[in-house]
């Protein structure tokens, strides 16, 4: 796992600074995205995955499915990645594209998990002191599980914050038995 994300970042860092450059970083947001879910399709591996195609051939077949998403960059992209049989990276290109993307325009997004509903005040706090706190723009999204019986699970990327009942109560349990 590791290794794919060392081999996609070259391709994703290119990817980046040249939409960077011209300035459409949503578009090749949106053109990765495509692609990554088209290189994931079932079929699509065993196209890719076939060795009586050529890279060309693959390259094409990807465009053809892909070609409404794609402008000239991202049909050369393909035509790249095909080339140097890097086809079956694309979702992992386009996962580091988009916290590049996320980190260059300072916002991130949050998964709150509460164990009642939280209503649009109590969103709009939350939102507040995390983005204080991270010194981002928060995108929240927010969860139910009535299982963490009161309190907030706070995940974003590899940051998790257990404000929850159940997990004080682990805590207690621990330094009990301990």
């Amino acid at each position: 796992m590791a290794e794919l994300n060392t081999v996609a970042r070259p391709y994703t860092k290119a990817a980046f600074e040249f939409s960077l450059g011209k300035g459409n970083l949503d578009q090749w947001s949106t053109m990765l995205s495509t692609a990554a879910v088209v290189a994931s399709d079932s079929e699509m591996v065993s196209v890719l995955g076939n060795p009586a195609l050529t890279s060309e051939q693959k390259a094409g077949v990807m465009i053809s499915v892909c070609e409404e998403y794609l402008d000239e960059s991202g049909k050369n992209f393909i035509a790249l990645l095909a080339e140097n049989q890097r086809l079956g990276l694309l979702p992992k290109i386009s996962a580091q594209f988009e916290q590049l993307k996320a980190n260059q325009q300072k916002s991130v997004d949050v998964d709150v998990t509460t164990a009642y509903e939280l209503d649009e005040q109590q969103q709009q706090k939350l939102t507040q002191a995390l983005s204080a706190k991270l010194g981002r723009d928060v995108k929240l999204t927010s969860s139910v599980d009535q299982s963490i019986l009161g309190g907030v699970v706070v995940r974003s990327d590899d940051l998790v914050i257990d404000g929850s009942v159940r997990a004080r109560l682990a805590k207690l349990a621990e330094a009990l038995n301990s």
